[in-house]
Order: structure tokens, then C-alpha cells, then sequence
């Protein structure tokens, strides 16, 4: 079977999660989830119609990974640079990592040809 074809005028939200943390599953999860709200806030609230897109096309998210604190800052400038809706995660420490360790990072949703430039190159998660 091809593989799908992405238009140009598809809509992603993509999370970012640090590499060099050791976190459960579950803490994993519950971090992306903050940066997914977070985003998806941030964007309905700046980018309307980008929001309202991402959610008509089904709220697309990807999960992906950068090495450690430092890479993800230099993906949240590149964020910023572009003017994309973007939220980095800090944890309060009440469980498995200590207070104010920052954990991901999300961008978008935003249209994929805006994201991809900054975080194609990185791996899934």
C-alpha cells in the first residue's frame, strides 16, 4: 500500500519530549497531554482558524524527541521566530523529577509545512 501523501494544507500539533529524562509512561504521558492543552489553547485563542482547521482535520498529534534542554530551547526560538502557538512544560516536582524540570515542548497545531522545518528532522518518540 502508497504511502499517504500529506497536502500542504494539513494541520499537526507536534509535542516534543526531552530524551535525557527518565520518565515512566505514564509521566510521559501526562506531560504531553499538558503540552497538547496548552497548544491547543494557545492556538485557538491567537490562531482561530488555524485551530478550527486542526480540530475539523481530527486534532493530529505527533510525539517526537530532541536530546536534551538545550535542543529544545533552540526548537522554541525557532518557534517563536516563526510565530507559531508553542508551550514548553515544567514539571512541579511533586513525583518523579525534581520542581521546575522542564520536560517537552509542543508547537502548533499549525500548518504542517510551518512545523515540518523545525522539527522534521527529529525522531519519534
Amino acid at each position: 500500500m502508497p504511502l499517504k501523501r500529506r497536502r500542504r494544507d494539513e494541520f499537526k500539533l507536534v509535542i516534543v519530549v526531552r530524551d535525557d529524562l527518565e520518565m515512566s509512561g505514564g509521566k510521559l504521558a501526562v506531560q504531553v497531554a499538558h503540552a497538547a492543552v496548552s497548544c491547543a489553547l494557545d492556538a485557538r485563542s491567537k490562531k482561530p482558524k488555524w485551530f478550527a482547521e486542526w480540530y475539523r482535520q481530527g486534532q493530529r498529534k505527533v510525539v517526537l524527541r530532541a536530546t536534551d534542554l538545550d535542543e529544545l530551547r533552540v526548537l522554541e526560538a525557532k518557534a517563536a521566530h516563526a510565530g507559531l502557538p508553542r508551550a514548553m512544560i515544567t514539571d512541579a516536582g511533586l513525583t518523579e523529577l525534581p520542581p521546575e524540570t522542564t520536560t517537552c515542548l509542543g508547537i502548533g497545531p499549525a500548518p504542517e509545512d510551518k512545523v515540518d522545518p523545525i522539527t522534521g528532522s527529529l525522531p519519534l518518540v
